[in-house]
């Protein structure tokens, strides 16, 4: 990982921390192939030229930039986490209720792996 992401890991808030650590630990254990770097100032994980977005916001943390239905089907299955197209939010209660391999899935499509 590069600098910027290192600094930007560094910096999360805590109250956001837990949550961050497990998405980007199931993304890198579905897809280790990937690469992570700063892209639209939050870490962006790459294969080939698929991209997935990880960030932090105020009460949880953002999933977006897969292509259209390149979701492996999660929001299909969990539309309340999703805000705008192409867009998840999700708090650390409502991620308690999401299994490991749901996150897993949803990374793997969208890096199309």
């Amino acid at each position: 990982m590069d600098q910027e992401v290192t600094n930007y890991l560094e910096a999360i808030p805590p109250e956001q921390r837990v949550l961050f650590d497990r998405i980007h630990r199931l993304i890198l254990e579905a897809c280790p192939e990937a690469t992570v770097v700063l892209s639209y100032k939050i870490p962006t994980y790459k294969a080939g030229n698929h991209r997935l977005h990880l960030g932090v916001w105020k009460h949880g943390v953002s999933i977006y930039g897969w292509k259209r239905q390149g979701d492996g089907g999660f929001t299909a299955r969990h539309p309340e986490f999703q805000t705008s197209t192409g867009t998840i939010q999700l708090r650390p209660e409502d991620a308690a209720l999401i299994d490991d391999d749901e996150i897993r899935n949803l990374a793997r499509a969208a890096l199309g792996i």
